[in-house]
């Protein structure tokens, strides 16, 4: 799950991480009066979507008059905001964030994430901030620093004075800089984030250290313990067909292709889209049911990704372990009745009660193509999604 940057701003000015005030508005009126009673005479006016390049993409403006804010609101709200994270489409700016102009001496980058190598959260730090890490990364390695934060000491005051050195924080920052570090690292801890980035914390004319970014991304399996965290998720940020599949317990992913899948198990599903595109064909989404597929979640399944235009096939792929394959079976029976399906499905079963379920298949009257091994189904939904076009 992933929150918007001023919800974000929120949850560090929280555990003392400092940033810029700011409001979150919803018209051009709330705009101009936010701008009004933060004072002073340079404000900024940032587009709130769910992805990153915001600026590049013209939906960070700077405005020096509340007619400027004004003027710069009614550009960016309501705009088709495109950056290298939305895609060609992009994304519709619903919400914006009016914030007081900063005195920017310098830019750093900073950030947090789960290293799964390490089992640690690493810390992330460069000299470069403003720009994408990714490209620093490829470009000037040598100006990224790591810190793999041991989970029973947390950032300890040496690390974070380290970094925050090592990236050109001047002396007379220091210490601010080491209590902004440890504070990220508590808030990245306690939340179950998953990602916590400041792009760019900068320093200013009168050495202050400030956060003037925030994105994070939120581990999903953990938002049970964060109620308030959940309350901040904005759905017309997502996939209507991700949202739409979350309601009934659904991991599903749209892609590119025409090809529906329908898996149980996250690594199944991956094998699945791979073995798709060996054969020539190009799946349509992810789509993992999990281990307890009911007539009920695969009914939905089918009816999500039967609402993608391009969808030409579905292959059912079962490894009955947890899940019985005449469970499964049965509920692909009811399901394509129930949506009256009418591109070509492809099932392969194995596992638990498989001729079981191979005899459900065969006896259900319905134009159900049964597949051997995943090979066999692979090129067997490539060719159907091919003859449908």
């Amino acid at each position: 799950m992933k929150i918007h940057e001023y919800q974000g701003k929120e949850l560090f000015r929280k555990y003392g991480v400092a940033t810029p005030r700011g409001v979150a508005c919803f018209s051009v009126d709330e705009a101009v009066e936010a701008a009004r009673n933060l004072g002073g005479g340079v404000w900024v006016v940032k587009a709130q979507i769910h992805a990153g390049g915001r600026g590049k993409g013209g939906g960070v403006k700077v405005a020096k008059s509340l007619d400027e804010v004004r003027a710069k609101a009614t550009e960016i709200l309501g705009m088709q905001l495109v950056t290298h994270q939305t895609g060609p489409e992009g994304q519709k700016v619903r919400r914006l964030l009016v914030e007081e102009g900063a005195d920017i001496k310098k830019e750093l980058y900073i950030g947090m994430v789960v290293d799964r190598g390490t089992q640690r959260v690493c810390l992330m730090a460069s000299s470069e901030g403003g720009m994408d890490i990714e490209e620093v990364a490829e470009h000037t390695p040598e100006k990224i620093h790591k810190v793999f934060v041991d989970p029973g000491k947390g950032l300890t005051d040496a690390e974070a004075t380290d970094v925050a050195k090592k990236i050109g924080v001047p002396e007379a920052a220091l210490a601010q800089a080491k209590d902004l570090l440890k504070s990220l690292y508590k808030c990245f801890d306690e939340t179950d984030a998953s990602l916590a980035e400041i792009n760019p914390l900068i320093y200013t004319g009168d050495n202050k250290v400030i956060a003037l970014d925030a994105k994070f991304n939120f581990d999903d399996s953990a938002l049970f313990r964060h109620p308030e965290i959940v309350a901040m998720r904005d759905l017309d940020e997502e996939d209507p067909a991700e949202v739409e599949a979350s309601k009934f317990d659904l991991n599903y992913v749209q892609l590119e292709g025409n090809i529906g899948c329908l898996v149980n198990g996250a690594g199944l599903a991956m094998a699945t889209m791979d073995i798709i595109k060996v054969y020539g064909g190009a799946p349509a989404n992810f789509l993992d049911v999990g281990g307890g597929a009911t007539t009920e979640k695969v009914t939905e399944a089918f009816k999500i990704m039967l609402k993608n235009p391009e969808l030409q096939a579905i292959l059912v792929n079962i490894f009955g372990g947890i899940m019985k394959c005449d469970v499964i079976a049965t509920a692909c029976v009811d399901a394509a009745r129930q949506v009256q399906l009418k591109v070509p499905l492809i099932v392969r079963l194995e596992g638990t009660n498989v001729d079981l379920g191979k005899k459900i298949l065969a006896d259900s009257g319905l134009p159900i193509i049964s597949a051997n091994n995943m090979a066999d189904a692979a090129q067997k939904v490539v060719a159907a999604a091919k003859g449908a076009n």
